[in-house]
C-alpha cells in the first residue's frame, strides 16, 4: 500500500473518530440540558408547593374551630388532624416544618384554631396550650363491650342519637379513610361478613370531650387513638405468635368474655393456642351469643349451629373479627399466654370459678360435677 493511501486512511480515521466524539457531545450536552430543565422545573414547582403549604388557608377568613389534640400524639399525627380539619395546608410540610424549627413541646387539649393563622402561630398555640380546660362531656366504656352497646351509651351520654353513631362506624368510605390514618386498623377489617367493621377496636376507657355536642366522628377518632396507643407497643409480641392484628385483638376480645382475672385470661388464651394447634375448633359460646345478636342468659344446644363466621363451634380457628372491645390486660394474656396441656375448661355455675381439663372425658366429668342443670 502506498504512502498517500495510509495517509489518506488515518485521516478518514481521525475524521470519523472527531464526528463520533462531537456527535457524542452534541448528545451529552442535550441530555444534561433536558436534566437541568426537569431540575429547574422540579425545582421551581417544588418551592412553590412548599412556598403554598407554609401561607395560611385562608388568610382572610374569620372562621374559628375547635380542633382537638389527643394525649399522646405525634407531630405526624397533629399534622394530619390540622390537615383534616382544614387548618393547615399540608400535614408532610408541617412535619418537616416543625423538625427544621427544632419545635417541641406540644399540649394535648382542645384548641380554638383558624385557617388565617400562619404556622408559627399554630406552633406557638400547640406549645403554649391554649386550651379548654374543662371537660363538658366524660364517658366511661366498660370493658366487653359492643358496639352496639357503646352507641346506646353515648346516645344517654351525649346528643350522637345510637343509630347515627352505628351508621357512622359501618360507612365504608368513612372507615377507608380511617384506615389511612390509623396504623391499628387493616384492611381485614372491611371483610364482607363482618358486622361492625370497627368492633372491638374502640378502647374500652372514660374519655373526656370539651364540646358539648361531639360528633360521631370525634368521638369515634378519640377511641381510635387511644386503641392505637395500646395495642401498637404489642407489635412484636404478635409477631411472635404469628399473629396479625386483627388475630391478636380478636383473641383479647375471647379472652375478655371469657375471664375476668388475668391468671385465667392467660391460662385460656394458652388453651386457645393449644386447641388452634390442634386444629380443634375453639368452642366459645361468647361467639355463638354474638353471632345470634342477641343476649341470653344460657346457650343452648340450637344456638350452636347458626351458621356464621362468627360461630367458633361451627367454624375452626378465631372467628372472622373480635366480639367486643377489651381490657389492656386481655391482650396482654394473648401475649404472655400461660403454657399448659389443656385443651378445655369451664366455669362453675355457683361462683365462676374456671376448671381446666386436658382430656374431653375429665372435662365432661367436671362439667357433671360443677354445672347445675
Amino acid at each position: 500500500m502506498s504512502t498517500s493511501n495510509q495517509d489518506d486512511q488515518q485521516k478518514k480515521k481521525i475524521k470519523n473518530r472527531y464526528e463520533e466524539a462531537r456527535t457524542v457531545r452534541r448528545v451529552v450536552l442535550i441530555v444534561l440540558a433536558i436534566i437541568l430543565v426537569i431540575l429547574t422545573a422540579v425545582g421551581v414547582s417544588g418551592y412553590y408547593y412548599v412556598k403554598s403549604a407554609l401561607e395560611p388557608v385562608a388568610p382572610n377568613s374569620d372562621e374559628v374551630k375547635n380542633v382537638e389534640i389527643p394525649l399522646g400524639s405525634t407531630v405526624s399525627r397533629i399534622g394530619s388532624i390540622l390537615e383534616q380539619e382544614n387548618i393547615i395546608n399540608n400535614g408532610t410540610v408541617f412535619r418537616y416544618y416543625v423538625k427544621f424549627k427544632n419545635e417541641a413541646d406540644f399540649q394535648a387539649g382542645e384548641y380554638e384554631l383558624s385557617p388565617s393563622m400562619t404556622l408559627d402561630e399554630i406552633i406557638e398555640s400547640l406549645k403554649t396550650g391554649s386550651v379548654m380546660e374543662e371537660a363538658v362531656v366524660r364517658v366511661t366504656i366498660p370493658e366487653g363491650k359492643t358496639i352496639e352497646e357503646m352507641a346506646s351509651i353515648f346516645a344517654n351520654h351525649t346528643s350522637v342519637k345510637e343509630e347515627e353513631f352505628l351508621e357512622r362506624v359501618n360507612d365504608r368510605e368513612y372507615v377507608k379513610s380511617l384506615i389511612e390514618l390509623y396504623p391499628v386498623l387493616t384492611e381485614d377489617i372491611l371483610k364482607d361478613d363482618i358486622r361492625y367493621y370497627l368492633e372491638g377496636y374502640l378502647f374500652a376507657a372514660t374519655y373526656d370531650f370539651f364540646t358539648e355536642d361531639p360528633t360521631p366522628e370525634q368521638i369515634i377518632e378519640k377511641m381510635l387513638d387511644k386503641t392505637e396507643e395500646v395495642v401498637l407497643q404489642y407489635m412484636d409480641q404478635f409477631e411472635k405468635y404469628e399473629l396479625t392484628i386483627h388475630e391478636a385483638v380478636t383473641m383479647a376480645s375471647l379472652v375478655e368474655n371469657e375471664a375476668r382475672e388475668y391468671k385465667d385470661r392467660r391460662l385460656i388464651a394458652g388453651v386457645f393456642y393449644n386447641r388452634m394447634e390442634e386444629g380443634m375448633p375453639l368452642q366459645t359460646d361468647p361467639t355463638v351469643l354474638y353471632a345470634l345478636g342477641e343476649h341470653k342468659d344460657r346457650v343452648l344446644n340450637d344456638y350452636l349451629k347458626i351458621d356464621s363466621p362468627y360461630n367458633t363451634y361451627m367454624y375452626a380457628d378465631l372467628p372472622i373479627g373480635p366480639i367486643s372491645n377489651f381490657a389492656e390486660n386481655a391482650l396482654q394474656a394473648v401475649v404472655e399466654p400461660k403454657d399448659s396441656n389443656y385443651l378445655y375448661f369451664l366455669a362453675a355455675s355457683d361462683d365462676g370459678t374456671i376448671y381446666y381439663s386436658e382430656t374431653n372425658a375429665e372435662h365432661n366429668r367436671k362439667r357433671e360435677k360443677y354445672i347445675h342443670h
